[in-house]
């Protein structure tokens, strides 16, 4: 039997990372985790997984909380807690990402996890890439690191594309591709106008009718940022024109994403709603595990529905083509932007729609690098413009 793959988990306290855990816990043969890493808003969780997984190394961003964190250790392992090497500060995560696991679960939220993307493929890891935004902001960076196949999606939608691919060619002058078609839930609000979700609340919008994320997830579903967000990974990962990539809404979110080749034949991968296949899926590419997710039940009767997107009430897809085409900068001013919004809505200080309004507001007013002339400082540059910019605007909102 081979030896296990060392993984390190960063974002191991979210959505992403505890469901992660439970994968790996499900197939001790299969994974060893060496490091961990998380924010540092739940130490008494990021001590407790170490523990239970007897990891070498734990990293926390929040510098103040490294105390609490080793006190948390100690509590749970005793004189076994001087073991554990615990990295703090903002670099840590990407400390802990080069160091050369096997696999590197890029689970954090936000276009924080560039730099430890980037540092885990510098390091010649597979990267099982959860962490969208940093593909988005880092675009022709992350994709020049990177060797072919070092990175696997771990997006279901992502992840679906990456399977149905495999029923056909798709390299660099052959492709049996016409076409990737994206699926959304349509979130807490499909079906209802501009003026319908107008005066919705924080609370309104985290109520997602299928799926379990964290709360910038969630509100960037109900926008339908998200998907905005993974039409750009889409591109990027799968070298498709935003042209031949499509979005359409499928309320139950059994097909997660689908593949139409130019003979007209579509492949679509399906399986009930359980983020813990694609994580599966991450962790072991190319191969897959035994007993991960349980499959559809075809003995009973069910309904799939497919819907076209409403881009009136719903233009973040619109505004993601439109920032991918307009220069290498504009994708991490999309999201950033939208991260500002975001938290401004989650504070209550502003309506649902102005999130989407600002991002729009900042793209027309960037300039843009192109993508000859971009770099690492080009791009956390133009972050900044961004945010500062979104800042602005929302203080008037």
């Amino acid at each position: 039997m081979p030896e296990p793959r060392s993984v390190t988990l960063l974002g191991s306290t979210g959505s992403i990372g505890t469901q992660a855990i439970d994968v790996v816990r499900a197939h001790p043969t299969r994974f060893r985790v060496t490091g961990l890493s998380a924010g540092g808003s739940d130490v008494g969780l990021l001590a407790e997984q170490a523990a239970l997984l007897g990891v070498d190394a734990v990293a926390v961003a929040d510098a103040g909380r490294a105390a609490g964190l080793r006190e948390a250790l100690a509590a749970r392992l005793g004189g076994d807690a001087a073991r554990v090497e615990v990295l703090a500060g903002p670099d840590a995560a990407t400390e802990l990402a080069g160091r050369g696991a096997d696999v590197v679960l890029n689970g954090i939220t936000g276009s924080v996890g560039l730099r430890p993307t980037l540092a885990a493929l510098e390091a010649g890891s597979t990267l099982a890439l959860a962490n969208k935004e940093s593909l988005v902001v880092g675009g022709s960076l992350v994709k020049a690191a990177a060797a072919p196949g070092q990175i696997v999606p771990v997006d279901s939608e992502h992840s679906a594309i990456a399977q149905a691919l495999r029923g056909g060619a798709h390299s660099p002058g052959r492709s049996e591709v016409r076409r990737l078609v994206l699926t959304a839930s349509g979130g807490p609000f499909r079906g209802r106008s501009r003026d319908e979700i107008k005066t919705v609340t924080a609370e309104q919008a985290l109520a997602h009718p299928t799926w379990a994320m964290g709360p910038v997830v969630t509100v960037n579903s109900a926008s339908l940022m998200n998907k905005g967000l993974e039409l750009i990974e889409a591109h990027l990962l799968f070298d498709v024109p935003t042209d031949d990539i499509t979005v359409v809404v499928h309320p139950q979110s059994v097909v997660h994403s689908m593949v139409e080749f130019h003979d007209g034949s579509t492949i679509a991968q399906a399986s009930p709603p359980d983020m813990r296949l694609p994580i599966a899926l991450g962790l072991s590419w190319p191969d897959r595990l035994d007993t991960v997710s349980p499959p559809c039940d075809w003995t009973r009767a069910a309904e799939w529905t497919f819907e076209p997107l409403d881009e009136t009430t719903f233009p973040a897809v619109g505004l993601a083509r439109a920032a991918a085409a307009a220069s290498a900068t504009h994708p991490a001013v999309y999201n950033a932007a939208n991260e500002q919004g975001v938290a401004a809505f989650l504070a209550g200080r502003i309506g649902f729609l102005d999130v989407v309004e600002t991002v729009e507001r900042v793209l027309a007013e960037h300039d843009g690098v192109a993508a000859g002339d971009v770099d690492l400082a080009a791009v956390e540059g133009a972050e900044a413009w961004a945010r500062a910019r979104a800042d602005e605007i929302l203080a008037r909102s």
